[in-house]
């Protein structure tokens, strides 16, 4: 398959890859002065956008699907479910991924034995349920577990909702199988395996992936380094876009 790819500016090589339910279009606020720093590649994953699905809709796969559309050395800022596509992209391809920043990040979105740091698995299955008999309102819904708590609630939800269908609707079959790698994806066996260099940016109000993982993931990585965003939710790159960019640059650059 065929991913959709834009690519704007010069410099080192950054790819952007969204979370669930969303496409390439939500980093527009930010693409344009990264794009000053960067060749910035915003990618659609599967399913999204104008990227066609894929088969099977797992993180190997699309790890996979990234590594082939990329024949260089590139660095990788992957948000929520991109967070983890991206980790499974640089523990498969280490030569490929150069370093990496994950953005309201985890190794694991539901509670299970010794893991308290994050949602009940039912809540997806709830999602999943949803998704045929209200399709909207289930993204949505969603959409607002991602700006809870934060200090900027509204304004990133309102930023949420109006991007959400900008690319078109993903199918229910695509976003089921996200959901699923949301409620049965474990990576915390796999993250002492990560040798490349990792920016955490997570969001100090985060209720999707508690703060708490990202001290988790500080300690776990090899080589990682915590940014704790004050008064951010879960998108921290839409409530404080100039921190989220100082950082990222600053990191990337340095």
């Amino acid at each position: 398959m065929k991913l959709h790819i834009e690519t704007h500016g010069a410099g080192k090589e950054l790819v952007l890859l969204h979370g669930w339910g969303m496409h390439g279009g939500i980093w527009e606020g930010v693409q344009e002065q990264l794009a000053q720093h960067f060749r910035l590649h915003v990618v659609d994953l599967p399913g999204y956008g104008a990227s066609s699905a894929c088969e099977p809709y797992t993180l190997t796969r699309l790890a996979e699907i990234l590594a082939g559309s990329f024949p260089g050395r590139v660095n990788v800022c992957g948000w929520s479910l991109g967070g983890q596509v991206a980790l499974t992209w640089a523990q498969q391809s280490p030569a490929q991924v150069e370093r990496l920043v994950l953005v309201g990040a985890t190794p694991c979105f539901t509670k299970r034995v010794c893991w308290e740091n994050g949602i009940d698995p039912e809540v997806f299955d709830i999602f999943a349920r949803n998704l045929q008999q209200a399709y909207e309102a289930t993204l949505k819904r969603f959409l607002s577990l991602q700006a809870r708590a934060g200090e900027d609630a509204r304004q990133v939800m309102a930023q949420l909702r109006a991007n959400l269908f900008t690319r078109g609707r993903p199918s229910i079959e695509v976003l089921r199988a996200g959901l699923r790698i949301l409620q049965e994806s474990d990576l915390r066996d796999e993250i002492g395996l990560i040798t490349q260099p990792v920016l955490l940016i997570h969001g100090e109000y985060d209720t999707l992936a508690p703060v708490a993982v990202a001290y988790w993931l500080k300690d776990h990585l090899l080589k990682a380094r915590l940014e704790v965003v004050p008064g951010s939710a879960h998108a921290p790159f839409l409530s404080h876009r100039q921190d989220f960019i100082k950082l990222l640059v600053g990191f990337l650059r340095g």
